[in-house]
C-alpha cells in the first residue's frame, strides 16, 4: 500500500508542478512584438537575474500573420500587429507580466500584460477590435468559417 501511495504521489507531481502560475507581477523589457497576441520580452525575475521569453496574451486571440485562411485574416494580423508596437513604441519599453503560466505551444509561456500606463494590453486589443476573446477564437474569415468545419479544426491548430 505504502509503495502506491508513494508512486501515486510522483505521478501527481508533475501535472501539479505544470499548472504552476507565478502571479506576479513580473517586469519585463519589450524586445519586439510577433503579432498581435505574442510579444518577445526580457523578464526580470529576480535581482541581477533576467530571462528572454515570447509572451502569449491570455485570454484573446489576435489575427494570424502566417498559416492563414483568408487574405483578410492576413490584413488583419498586420492590423493588430502595427496596433500592438504603437502601444510599445520606443526602446527598452517596460511592462508588467502577471498570471505566467507555461504554455503549451513554440516554447511561450501566457500571460497578462500591463502597459507602461497600467492599461491591459489584451483588454484593449479587444476594445479596438483587433482581438477577440480566446474562447470565441477567429471570426477574421466568416464565410469560410461559416461554411466549412475544417476552417475552424484549422485555425484551433495554430494557437
Amino acid at each position: 500500500m505504502r509503495i502506491i501511495i508513494i508512486l501515486l504521489s510522483l505521478l501527481a507531481t508533475p501535472a501539479a508542478e505544470a499548472q504552476r502560475v507565478i502571479s506576479g507581477p513580473v517586469e519585463a523589457e519589450v524586445l519586439r512584438v510577433i503579432d498581435g497576441d505574442t510579444i518577445e520580452v526580457r523578464a526580470f525575475i529576480w535581482p541581477g537575474h533576467s530571462v528572454e521569453t515570447r509572451v502569449r496574451l491570455a485570454d484573446v486571440d489576435a489575427p494570424e500573420l502566417r498559416r492563414v485562411s483568408c487574405e483578410e485574416e492576413r490584413e488583419a494580423g498586420f492590423a493588430a500587429k502595427a496596433f500592438v508596437e504603437g502601444l510599445l513604441a520606443g526602446n527598452g519599453v517596460r511592462v508588467q507580466i502577471s498570471a505566467v503560466r507555461l504554455g503549451s505551444f513554440a516554447g511561450r509561456v501566457i500571460a497578462h500584460m500591463a502597459l507602461p500606463d497600467g492599461r491591459d494590453l489584451g483588454a484593449l486589443l479587444m476594445e479596438e477590435g483587433h482581438a477577440t476573446p480566446y474562447s470565441a477564437r477567429g471570426g477574421w474569415c466568416p464565410v469560410l468559417e461559416a461554411s466549412d468545419p475544417a476552417q475552424e479544426e484549422a485555425a484551433a491548430s495554430r494557437s
